[in-house]
């Protein structure tokens, strides 16, 4: 194995650099994004039976919020539950927003790595291919089981960035995935709340708008 780093030369040192962060994102990440952690069972019955009970205390509503990314979208929702429908969505999908980029944390980074190993391994190889070939220019061309071997060590760059990029843009993909799920189910838990909501007792819902009255008819006068 070191053999084989030394043949690449300098450009392994880098993408053995890449590989441990990709490594160490994608292991942090399914750690992470697991559904007990994101979207624990049964929490979603569990809010709509407190709003059903009307027991929505503060200090519910605050460890709900610290309890999940399922639960700090449901808690922005009870914040603004006496509010009007549309007013309580709009909080949602501004929660929502801050949800998503907290679950998709790391993945850009994960993708540049993807992207950014295959070029790195080739420009291992082109240098590793211009330094056989200068050497050829000044010594000529000796031994032909030589040259092969050396086009072979100047090839171990490029299949090291194939051996990190490859892994690396299948997990990000498949987390991204993941997390386009989450935030569909999560949208369902959400849309279940506010329904519930509206059929909790003493619910607030907005006024109706009353039609204007006509002012009564003057009284005719008599001559």
């Amino acid at each position: 194995m070191w053999e084989l780093v030394k043949a690449g030369g300098w450009p392994m040192l880098p993408l053995i650099l890449l590989g441990l962060v990709a490594l160490a994102i994608i292991i942090e990440r399914l750690w992470s994004l697991r559904r007990v952690e994101v979207m624990p069972p049964r929490l979603g019955e569990e809010v709509r039976n407190w709003a059903a009970r009307g027991e929505l205390e503060p200090a519910h509503i605050e460890s709900l919020r610290r309890n999940s990314p399922l639960g700090a979208l449901l808690a922005a929702a009870l914040d603004v539950r006496h509010r009007p429908r549309e007013l309580i969505r709009e909080r949602l999908e501004d929660t929502g927003r801050h949800l998503v980029h907290r679950m998709e944390r790391f993945l850009s980074a994960l993708g540049t790595i993807a992207s950014a190993g295959p070029l790195l391994g080739l420009l291992g190889t082109v240098i590793g291919m211009i330094q056989m070939f200068l050497g050829i220019l000044d010594h000529g061309l000796g031994d032909v089981n030589q040259l092969a071997g050396g086009i072979g060590k100047a090839l171990v760059c490029t299949a090291t960035g194939m051996i990190v990029a490859v892994p690396s843009l299948v997990f990000h993909r498949y987390f991204r995935s993941r997390i386009a799920g989450y935030v569909i189910e999560m949208e369902e838990q959400a849309t279940a709340l506010l329904d519930a909501l509206e059929r909790a007792p003493g619910a607030a819902r907005p006024a109706a708008a009353r039609p204007a009255q006509r002012p009564a008819p003057a009284a005719p006068v008599r001559g």
